[in-house]
């Protein structure tokens, strides 16, 4: 059975490439009993296609891309259903767009260039190459002051990150 998060059934965990989104997303919502969507499924063709050959996204390429996570927030919250969405949400005005489907709870996941660099470059299995980074890391904006955001430093063990969300979100944080 779904737990009732705390504030809003929906999280949205946000970082540039590298900072656990997915793994961190998955474990959270694991432990909440919410679904994990996994953002980057929502991407199209063209979008997947122009990151692997090391392009950089801009806003027109994210719009489509922004909608549909909207929608599927939007389908969660209409089904009641608690879930836990992976996104980079770099910009206010993209996560201003997933707002428009269900509000959320905002997770930020940070680390220095040097991890993200590690890790985006150990990656096998994914489509987005290292040398995208710091475009991303150029693009992000940070949540300021009229976004409510839970960060979380992606130096520490996953399992420890996931436990440190839970306490913040008011859950207890069973063994992972």
């Amino acid at each position: 059975m779904t737990q009732q998060l705390k504030n809003s059934r929906a999280i949205v965990v946000m970082g540039v490439c590298g900072s656990g989104k997915s793994h961190i997303g998955r474990l959270l919502a694991s432990q909440l009993g919410a679904r994990f969507i996994e953002g980057d499924d929502f991407h199209p063709a063209e979008n997947v296609r122009k990151m692997a050959a090391g392009q950089a996204l801009d806003d027109a390429d994210r719009a489509g891309w922004l909608a549909a996570l909207a929608d599927a927030l939007l389908s969660a919250a209409q089904a009641g259903e608690a879930v836990v969405l992976s996104c980079s949400a770099l910009k206010r005005s993209y996560r201003q767009v997933l707002a428009t489907g269900a509000p959320f709870q905002l997770v930020v996941l940070h680390g220095s260039r040097a991890l993200l660099f590690e890790r985006v470059s150990a990656r096998a299995s994914h489509f987005m190459p290292a040398s995208l980074l710091d475009s991303q890391l150029a693009t992000l904006e940070l949540p300021g002051s009229e976004e409510t955001a839970i960060q979380m430093d992606i130096a520490a063990p996953a399992e420890q990150i996931v436990a440190g969300l839970c306490a913040q979100l008011g859950h207890a944080a069973a063994t992972i």
